[in-house]
């Protein structure tokens, strides 16, 4: 595992939560050289298969940014690379990066950091008092239905209010950035040609999904300042019919397996 007491403080953070994404589609694609400029960045070219936090995007946010992120998926136990402090942690080892604060986002704000959220799905969206927790943990928060699941150009959306924040900031502060990503998200139908809403949703369109990421992913990363260390990951998987299931919120392999990547843009 990478110190994180040497990140912290020298480094801005960026977190991209590919929401929904499912671990096989990502490795399929990448295979297939289908995500040219995801496959550009992950270490070695390919995804790391780890086990979600939580099987639905607030369970798993919630978890992530109290410093429990993705789990290698061999046996641990893993030193976890955030940790707040917590008698009797077994995940906390010398390289964790440890913070006496509710969650990660307080943290690293006093820590010297400007914390910020692009929200994407509905647990990010401020209209209601649970779509307020998550966001409301960073100093600065943005959503708007243009960054949601119904939008086609989701993604688009939120990298174009990713340069304005990234404009406003002073060259001397640290920043640590979270992108929740909507496009995987059902509905995505209309990512795959030929698909239609009477059809719905089906594993293709989530793969034309990832796809259209993969197109915008790269001007993402251009907007971020160096150095910077990044981790790109899925917050849970969902199922398309697998033993009957549809979505999310179970406890099924195709729903805790999630792909996951981290690097440092110098």
């Amino acid at each position: 595992m990478r110190d994180m007491n040497a990140v912290v403080g020298t480094h801005d953070l960026l977190l991209v939560t590919l929401d929904t994404l499912r671990y096989d589609v990502a490795e399929r694609l990448i295979e297939q050289g289908r995500t040219p400029n995801l496959a550009a960045v992950l270490p070695g070219g390919r995804w790391e298969r780890r086990h979600a936090p939580g099987s639905f995007t607030y369970a798993s946010h919630a978890a992530m940014l109290a410093g429990f992120w993705p789990t290698p998926v061999s046996p641990g136990p893993h030193p976890r690379p955030f940790a707040a402090t917590f008698p009797g942690s077994e995940t906390t080892a010398k390289e964790t990066w440890v913070f006496d604060a509710p969650h990660l986002p307080a943290g690293l704000e006093r820590a010297g950091y400007h914390t910020v959220c692009i929200g994407g799905v509905g647990f990010f969206n401020k209209l209601t008092p649970l779509g307020s927790v998550l966001p409301g943990m960073f100093a600065e928060s943005h959503w708007e239905p243009s960054f949601g699941v119904t939008d086609p150009a989701s993604l688009e959306h939120q990298i174009d209010r990713v340069g304005e924040v990234m404009a406003r900031q002073p060259p001397d502060r640290r920043l640590f950035l979270l992108v929740n990503v909507s496009a995987l998200h059902q509905p995505n139908w209309f990512y795959l040609p030929g698909a239609t809403r009477e059809r719905g949703d089906t594993l293709e369109s989530h793969a034309a999904a990832l796809e259209y990421v993969d197109r915008h992913i790269g001007r993402l990363l251009d907007l971020m300042r160096r150095p910077c260390f990044v981790v790109i990951c899925s917050d849970h998987g969902t199922a398309y019919g697998e033993d009957g299931h549809i979505g999310h919120r179970i406890g099924h392999e195709v729903v805790w397996t999630v792909p996951y990547g981290e690097f440092v843009l110098c």
